[in-house]
């Protein structure tokens, strides 16, 4: 792909179309991820528990359809996948506000919407990693992933701080509006993309377990690999953990209106939008595979900042952490995603991707139980001190890996892996 030494991949127009849909996408995905706890809490009153089972419910996709989503992808062009769930998402995200103006919202009604969406998210992630490396080309995936990253990082710092006010001035289900516009209109861009991947071949006599089979082999045959999906389990694991009862400290303990839980939320995207700018240079300086067991070693324990907090301007202050926090995961997924492509043959894209999601993000519904029994038992400021250790643990899988003293990204196309 040829690019100009200023903007680099930007001046290709097939990728800035895909840079302009992610924008509009994780926009309002930003607005999902502080709506549907606050809906939770504000408008329904929900207790902790309740809570934590929401974060369960919306994260449970990866469990139920983690491994045939990759392989049904595979079998699919990506950018179709995309932009299908894109519009399966928006009309979904739509039931929210209409149950809401007909008195028929309850908690039961966001635990519907939130597994739903969540089983399209996974078809849309899978279909996304997947599609990069046919749009720009293995040789560019470090520089398409970070700008990617960058993109997102942007959308988390002003998902928050519109979806902030949004929710003082509306209330939480109608913010939701915004959600569907901007996935509606990610869908819209991404079909205008030329540039299409070649269909894949169907298989003589394809069956669903063999592929995953398939899939599965291959991820654990690679010891680099491995100990990313486990390094990213026990980091997912917590973080949902953490992430569950922050909503609910600074709510209830540290007493911040919504306007005020946007604003440290918009300090952890300023944080992301960072560390997307940093990745590549990072990559270069500290190596491709230190940078992925630094990163969460050296940010994580910044986190410890926010349960320390005891007063308004303190928790302001503690948001520092957050946005180290922030800034460090995006380095680490910038660096591993690269690496993950590149040592993935085209085939096997979808169901490497899926398995590695099923892995690492199984755990997720169960930080989201976890969290809601912790805060319970201990509050919410014990369990973002638990979420806090188990983040700066994760580090130790990819410590002990291959990845300590890797220092470079391959560039060339990936072997086939054998059938």
């Amino acid at each position: 792909m040829s690019k100009s030494s200023r903007f680099g991949l930007l001046s290709d127009r097939d990728f800035g179309r895909l840079f302009a849909a992610t924008a509009l996408g994780q926009l309002g995905d930003r607005i999902i991820f502080l709506a549907m706890p606050l809906a939770a809490i504000a408008a329904l009153r929900a207790d902790e528990f309740q809570i934590g089972l929401l974060t369960a419910v919306t994260t449970a996709g990866s469990l139920l359809v983690g491994l045939p989503a990759g392989a049904w992808v595979d079998r699919m062009r990506k950018r179709s996948v995309m932009v299908g769930t894109d519009l399966a998402r928006a009309l979904v995200l739509l039931t929210i506000p209409a149950a809401w103006w007909a008195g028929l919202l309850t908690i039961w009604w966001l635990y519907a919407v939130a597994l739903v969406h969540g089983v399209l998210t996974v078809f849309f992630d899978v279909a996304y990693v997947s599609y990069l490396p046919h749009l720009v080309g293995r040789g560019n995936l470090v520089e398409g992933n970070s700008k990617l990253s960058a993109i997102r990082s942007a959308a988390s710092v002003s998902g928050p701080a519109v979806a902030g006010p949004l929710v003082g001035l509306v209330g939480s289900p109608a913010t939701f509006l915004m959600s569907s516009a901007g996935m509606a209109a990610s869908a819209l861009l991404a079909s205008t993309i030329r540039k299409r991947e070649r269909k894949p071949e169907p298989s003589e006599h394809p069956q669903l377990g063999r592929e995953i089979k398939e899939g599965l082999k291959f991820l654990a045959k690679s010891p680099t690999l491995r100990a990313i999906v486990w390094g990213d389990a026990i980091f997912n694991l917590f973080l949902v953990m953490y992430q569950t009862m922050l909503l609910v400290f600074l709510e209830r303990e540290a007493g911040l209106q919504s306007f005020g839980i946007g604003l440290i939320l918009s300090g952890m995207g300023c944080g992301a939008l960072l560390g997307a700018l940093l990745a590549r240079r990072l990559s270069k300086w500290l190596g491709q595979g230190p940078v992925i067991w630094l990163a969460p070693l050296v940010t994580c324990p910044l986190t410890l900042l926010m349960p320390l907090a005891r007063t308004a301007w303190s928790v302001y202050a503690a948001a520092i952490g957050l946005a180290a926090l922030s800034l460090g995961g995006v380095v680490r997924v910038v660096a591993q995603s690269s690496l993950q492509q590149a040592l993935t043959p085209d085939r096997l894209l979808g169901r490497t991707s899926a398995t590695a999601r099923f892995v690492s993000c199984g755990g997720i519904p169960l930080g989201g139980l976890l969290g809601g029994a912790s805060g319970s038992a201990f509050g919410a400021a014990g369990t973002l001190w638990i979420g806090a250790a188990g983040m700066t643990l994760s580090a130790l899988p990819n410590f002990l890996s291959p990845l300590r003293t890797l220092r470079t990204l391959p560039t060339e196309k990936a072997p086939e892996f054998a059938r």
